[in-house]
């Protein structure tokens, strides 16, 4: 990780009406990485879309994986923006 700002986006579908979806999944990542993210952005998009980049680095596309786990996500961010971070009892579940 460089001294750049540690964001997660997540980038939802506004037709499909995914915003509850990408809220509760920021809400989930906000709790667990107050301390290690500086930013979490909610972009609106079309077409069918949901991806979470982290630091402008897919970790999770709908297209190819299917709607997420929040375990999976919280994964894939923390090896992006805090690695070495426990996830507590979400890392036994893998």
């Amino acid at each position: 990780m460089t001294d750049d700002v540690r964001r997660v986006e997540i980038e939802y579908c506004t037709q499909c009406r995914w915003l509850p979806r990408a809220a509760w999944l920021a809400q989930e990542l906000l709790t667990t990485f107050e301390a290690e993210l500086d930013e979490l952005a909610l972009k609106p998009g079309t077409g069918g879309v949901f991806v979470v980049r982290a630091n402008d680095e897919v970790v999770w596309d709908r297209r190819e994986h299917g709607f997420p786990e929040p375990t999976a996500v919280k994964r894939a961010v923390r090896d992006r923006v805090a690695p070495g971070k426990t996830l507590g009892h979400s890392e036994r579940t893998a």
